[in-house]
């Protein structure tokens, strides 16, 4: 007889439990589910943030878990510099910001390898200032 009591853990997809691997080791995580709340974390804060073609072509990218995550937030009115994002997030969850950086810059670099260059930086265009160091790459302001 079965226990009924316990609840169906659905298995991740594989390009998923990629993500979450390339997360843990490129952030250096004990666990994968260190790994995994930083991704739901970040992925959550980027959703609020990202609208348009840009989040559309985004999430098709993304591993399904990955784009159920970002697609289930509501955007901001209020667009957010990448400083005042990390605050944001940090603020969310009690974590210190050098923490909430360091989440950040692990889950972006995977979500940069799944975007690609062209539109990361059409992502970059969109965003306010400061997102392009988050995702590794040198912010670059045009000459007067």
């Amino acid at each position: 007889m079965s226990d009924q009591s316990a609840p169906l853990q659905q298995p991740y997809s594989r390009a998923y439990e990629q993500m979450l691997e390339k997360v843990r080791y490129d952030g250096a995580y004990p666990t994968r589910e260190k790994a995994e709340e930083a991704v739901r974390l970040v992925l959550a804060g980027l959703g609020r943030q990202l609208t348009g073609d840009e989040r559309v072509e985004l999430a098709a990218r993304l591993p399904l878990e990955a784009a159920r995550i970002l697609t289930a937030q509501i955007p901001d009115l209020q667009p957010l510099t990448g400083w005042a994002f990390v605050k944001d997030l940090a603020a969310r969850t009690g974590a210190s910001l050098a923490t909430t950086r360091w989440d950040t810059g692990s889950v972006f670099s995977a979500v940069a390898a799944y975007a690609g260059l062209d539109l990361l930086t059409r992502i970059l265009h969109q965003l306010s200032s400061g997102y392009a160091l988050l995702f590794g790459r040198a912010e670059l302001t045009p000459a007067a």
